[in-house]
């Protein structure tokens, strides 16, 4: 069963989606949606015997808080998961999976190593200069920013979700995941997010993923028309210990398209670990 709870970090309330009763912690990061986007697997992934927590960071979905562009940014993201795993009084290796930006900040995350993190995953994620796609970039101008009201964000946010799900959707789906940005706060959250997106860190990672011995999974919607499926391809192609699983006729969500390949995908990298200790 999937539960949606609350901790404080740095006095804000925090949200999360999590399902199961324990194991290994994976945590799920959203990018410019929110911890939605991964409803839909949580409950397979905790049947392996893995324990997901799908965050949302301050100031998107159901968390509170707001973010500014300072504390936007793909490394300050990563710096605030050490602080929520504290709040959460968790301790020892955490694997992650991040999507769109989220992937971003997994890279980074698992990359710094205040954590050890003994398996990543990428699902439609940022990598090289894949991002920002236009219809987030235009807001890194601060005056398209400061001149954009909720109600831009909220039709902005409209039309990406429709692209994202890359299915047909009810009106209630759609407005399910609008939700949160109907609220002018977390809309200014989504634009402190615009406005740090940056290649720039996805790039100056590429020396330490080169150095990498990480084992690493790409899921990736074939059909994903923000991050195309030859940034994946060529991220396998390059970084070591990379495997990509292709989920086909699925968008940049593939989470809504075909839930159960990418658990299957997913559960199938991150008990392995579990398995070769076993071994051990």
């Amino acid at each position: 069963m999937t539960t949606r709870e609350t901790v404080d970090v740095d006095g804000v309330p925090i949200s999360y989606l999590t399902a199961g009763k324990g194991g290994p912690l994976v945590l799920l990061l959203h990018g410019t949606y929110w911890s939605r986007v991964w409803q839909p697997v949580l409950e397979g992934i905790a049947a392996a015997g893995l324990r997901p927590v799908a965050v949302d960071f301050p100031g998107f979905g159901r968390s509170g808080g707001e973010l500014t562009v300072s504390d936007a940014s793909v490394p300050r993201l990563s710096a605030w998961l050490v602080r929520f795993l504290d709040a959460l009084e968790y301790r020892g290796p955490v694997m992650v999976a991040g999507h769109d930006i989220g992937g971003g900040v997994a890279q980074h995350f698992a990359l710094a190593g205040a954590v050890e993190v003994p398996r990543m995953a990428l699902v439609n994620g940022v990598v090289y200069d894949s991002w920002p796609v236009p219809g987030v970039a235009r807001f890194r101008d601060p005056e398209v920013a400061a001149a954009t009201t909720r109600d831009d964000v909220l039709a902005a946010r409209r039309i990406s979700v429709v692209k994202a799900l890359g299915r047909p959707a009810s009106e209630a789906e759609i407005a399910e995941y609008l939700d949160p940005w109907t609220d002018p706060r977390v809309a200014r959250s989504w634009l402190a997010l615009a406005g740090a997106a940056d290649h720039r860190h996805t790039m100056e990672m590429l020396p330490a993923l080169l150095r990498s011995k990480t084992p690493k999974l790409l899921v990736w919607g074939e059909d994903d028309p923000f991050q195309t499926i030859d940034y994946a391809e060529r991220y396998a192609g390059e970084i070591p210990v990379t495997r990509l699983v292709r989920i086909k006729s699925a968008g940049h969500i593939p989470m809504e398209n075909d839930p159960k390949a990418v658990t299957g995908a997913l559960t199938e990298f991150f008990t392995r670990r579990r398995e070769e200790q076993g071994a051990q």
